[in-house]
């Protein structure tokens, strides 16, 4: 069901009222016909609720229409004071119409959008599909290529069987560990291995509620991105270092003197 707006529900309840009022004026010149001249102010007072000024506008104007005529006003004392207050109260008001006399209800003819507040509100987000499943889609056809070529053009055979006699010189990490590595080379086992790493992990932790912005723009995100681009950094240097500047021992050397100790 629809429910209708307090504004309009006041204003058709100010339109009855203003139709109940025009009925009333409208009913005075019938009451004054029919009560005599001497009887009109009783007649107001006792049966009818009719104002006695709006009985005296009613004469006045019944006096200027007939030219003063006593006829209608002598043929009409016969009847009661009470008979005359049933007229005026019987009368039914006229009906509220209007341009044209359509007697349509108010509901009926206002359009509702111009009831209704309807905003559009902007938004950058997009359907899943396709635009992010195309754009994905693509996207895993060209690494897909990428990889088919590269193991063409490029041999990467199994090292040999490991020998327990010999340990390699020097020994590294896979490459994700590299920069595990090196903080071991630099720092006790506890702090590397333990205290920097959960630092790290704790900060990230935190990261979405330091940050409560919602905006998606990286121009908007300088809290978020300076976190991701010091933490990025700081792996990055150590995995280069571990990859390329540590020879036998695991010393520091210099690859474009000593060469590269490094296997993918």
């Amino acid at each position: 069901m629809t429910e209708i707006p307090e504004h309009l529900r006041k204003r058709a309840e100010a339109a009855r009222q203003k139709a109940a009022e025009k009925a009333t004026d409208e009913a005075a010149p019938a009451a004054d016909e029919a009560a005599p001249a001497t009887e009109a102010p009783a007649a107001a007072g006792e049966g009818s609720k009719i104002p006695a000024h709006l009985l005296e506008r009613s004469k006045a104007a019944k006096a200027k229409k007939e030219g003063g005529a006593a006829a209608g006003t002598a043929d009409a004392g016969a009847v009661a004071p009470a008979a005359a207050a049933a007229v005026a109260t019987a009368a039914p008001p006229p009906a509220a119409t209007g341009p044209g006399g359509h007697t349509q209800r108010l509901l009926t003819v206002v359009k509702a959008g111009s009831i209704q507040d309807v905003k559009s509100v902007p938004s950058d987000k997009v359907h899943v599909w396709p635009h992010l499943l195309a754009v994905e889609f693509v996207a895993a056809l060209a690494i897909t290529a990428f990889t088919l070529i590269f193991s063409i053009f490029v041999n990467a055979p199994l090292l040999e069987l490991a020998n327990v006699n010999q340990t390699p010189n020097p020994s590294k990490a896979p490459w994700y560990f590299l920069g595990l590595q090196e903080l071991l080379t630099m720092f006790h086992p506890m702090v590397a291995g333990v205290t920097i790493p959960g630092m790290g992990i704790f900060l990230l932790i935190l990261a979405p509620y330091l940050d409560r912005n919602p905006s998606n723009k990286p121009e908007d995100r300088k809290f978020a991105v300076s976190l991701f681009t010091v933490q990025l950094m700081f792996w990055s240097v150590l995995v280069i270092i571990g990859s390329f500047f540590r020879g036998p021992g695991f010393n520091f050397v210099a690859p474009w003197t000593t060469g590269l100790f490094f296997e993918l």
